[in-house]
């Protein structure tokens, strides 16, 4: 979060030019007020800011820079109510709807948190900080999809950060087993569900139970053809020929064209010789 409010603290002073210009005595008032929160002593830029709103500067960056005090503080609610100002008067001032949503994630009302890093992420779409919690807020609610979406824009920002990377490979193993789990509900003789079961015993390393899913897949529906790859690469591995050359021949039945299929064939009948 400190990272995230020093960016957004940057960011803040740089856009008051921008924006409607204080009265000459305000300005210095606000100024003394960054720096103050700038140095860590939240009393003297908390009086400070409020000083500026009471003399007539009541301006967006002002309510923002307030919200920050406030949130350091812990005060999340007072926080959010000077973000949601800065949004009004200044509807396409990100930070401020950042840090409205970081607050909202304190006050555990993560489906309000979406809403607003939302937005912030369109109006600041090279920044990482807001897809970070927008992460961190679709984490919260449940929904994976969006977890697994989020982290795939955010290793596309930083490529080269493993952290992320790693975030991504956790978010798409927790697909994969939501995935696993709806499957199982929606239709738990499902052929999917036996190959996904085959899919899961083949990373265990555990190749008699991956066998006997595929089988089990390949009986509830003979038409899906990565099934009999799969079993004929288990039978291939076994030494077991006969049965490896019947299982890539059903898969070649139902598609002529795979190279993938007309590969393991060759190695299988090589195999067999």
């Amino acid at each position: 979060m400190r990272a995230a409010v020093t960016l957004v603290l940057l960011l803040t002073l740089a856009s008051t030019a921008a924006a409607q210009p204080l009265p000459a005595a305000q300005a210095a008032r606000f100024s003394e007020g960054t720096a103050a929160l700038e140095a860590g002593r939240l009393d003297e830029a908390e009086t400070a800011f409020r000083a500026v709103l009471s003399g007539g500067g009541d301006r967006s960056f002002v309510h923002h820079n307030l919200g920050i005090v406030l949130q350091q503080r812990g005060r999340h609610e007072a926080a959010l109510a000077e973000f949601q100002i800065a949004t009004k008067q200044e509807p396409s001032y990100g930070p401020a709807h950042l840090l409205a949503g970081a607050s909202l994630l304190a006050l555990g009302r993560p489906a309000q948190a979406i809403v607003e890093l939302d937005r912030a992420v369109t109006l600041m779409p090279r920044e990482l900080a807001p897809q970070l919690q927008l992460a961190d807020a679709c984490e919260r609610t449940g929904d994976i999809r969006r977890v697994v979406a989020t982290y795939q824009d955010i290793v596309a920002l930083a490529p080269d950060d493993p952290e992320y990377a790693y975030r991504l490979g956790k978010a798409y193993l927790r697909l994969s087993e939501w995935s696993f789990e709806r499957l199982k509900a929606v239709n738990p003789r499902s052929a999917r569900l036996s190959q996904a079961l085959g899919g899961e015993y083949e990373r265990q390393e555990r190749p008699d139970l991956a066998l006997a899913a595929y089988q089990e897949a390949a009986t509830r529906n003979p038409a899906l053809v990565e099934v009999h790859l799969a079993l004929a690469r288990l039978y291939r591995d076994a030494k077991r020929w006969p049965e490896a050359a019947d299982a890539v021949g059903r898969a070649l039945a139902l598609a002529p064209g795979s190279a993938e299929g007309k590969a393991l064939q060759a190695e299988i009948a090589a195999g067999a010789r």
